[in-house]
């Protein structure tokens, strides 16, 4: 019986900058992380194994982690021969073509009395010692000659109804380069003049009137002061009256006046709020 179980990544970070960047800084981060899995291998029929001869050994299926293929080598009579049978050997090999990989492995011998008092051989708990194992090519292998007394095996709980549990984690180490994201954000053309030119057709929010002959023309203080440094004066100025709000023009014809504000308005309107 063959069960594969993917785990998850776990990651070391080399270098993060946390402190605001000024301008003309920039940053990046490398992080180095394992991506895991686990494969669990069943040997039935223990016994029969026995006398293979020692370098013989019973392969598991094949199985993926980290973009790579990996099998387990179990050794009934060891991979040894000068160890004349005593102890099994177990080993996690590299079933596909890499160059270099560099990997954690851990290797479990599962005790199947329920009691939890598994065997373990871990790397992962000695990353920091000696790094990651590079295995430099296909068939490359991480293991134990000596991995169990096969005497002590074959009186202990590991094996159960002349089956063996074997579990298998591989941890493939990854870098890769994280930097800031960039966004870019596209900004359509203003429109605002044309929405308060709509405003002044509408005479909606006008606070002011101009009063030429016998008509009346409703206009904005603020758009006015903002183009004429006139009005500016007259409406907000040290000399002006804030509370203004009818401007009598005299000595100009209504209809000269109204075709000369429109044009002033309508430039006045759209390029204020065009910038």
């Amino acid at each position: 019986m063959v069960i594969y179980d993917a785990g998850d990544a776990t990651s070391i970070t080399v270098a993060d900058h946390k402190r605001p960047m000024s301008p003309d800084s920039s940053c990046s981060k490398s992080v180095i992380e394992t991506v895991n899995g686990s494969h669990h291998f069943e040997i039935k029929g223990y016994s029969l194994a026995k006398g293979m001869g020692a370098g013989k050994y019973i392969s598991s299926d094949t199985f993926t982690v980290g973009g790579y293929d990996w099998a387990i080598y179990f050794y009934p009579d060891g991979k040894n021969p000068e160890d004349s049978s005593t102890y099994v050997s177990v080993f996690i090999a590299l079933a596909s073509d890499g160059t270099d990989v560099r990997a954690l492995f851990e290797l479990t011998l599962v005790d199947q009395s329920g009691g939890g008092k598994d065997k373990v051989h871990s790397h992962f708990d000695r990353a920091l010692e000696s790094g990651p194992y590079t295995l430099k090519y296909k068939g490359s292998m991480w293991g134990y000659k000596r991995f169990y007394k096969r005497n002590s095996l074959e009186t202990s709980d590991y094996l159960k109804n002349d089956c063996l549990l074997l579990k298998c984690t591989v941890g493939v180490v990854r870098s890769r380069m994280e930097r800031p994201k960039q966004y870019r954000i596209s900004v359509p053309p203003s429109d605002m003049g044309k929405s308060f030119k709509e405003l002044l057709d509408n005479e909606i929010g006008c606070d002011v009137v101009f009063a030429v002959g016998d008509e009346r023309f409703k206009a904005h203080k603020l758009v006015l002061a903002a183009r004429s440094p006139v009005f500016r004066a007259q409406f907000f100025g040290l000399v002006g009256n804030p509370n203004e709000d009818t401007v009598v023009v005299k000595d100009v014809e209504p209809s000269i006046f109204k075709v000369c504000s429109t044009h002033v308005a309508s430039f006045s309107y759209a390029y204020t709020f065009s910038q």
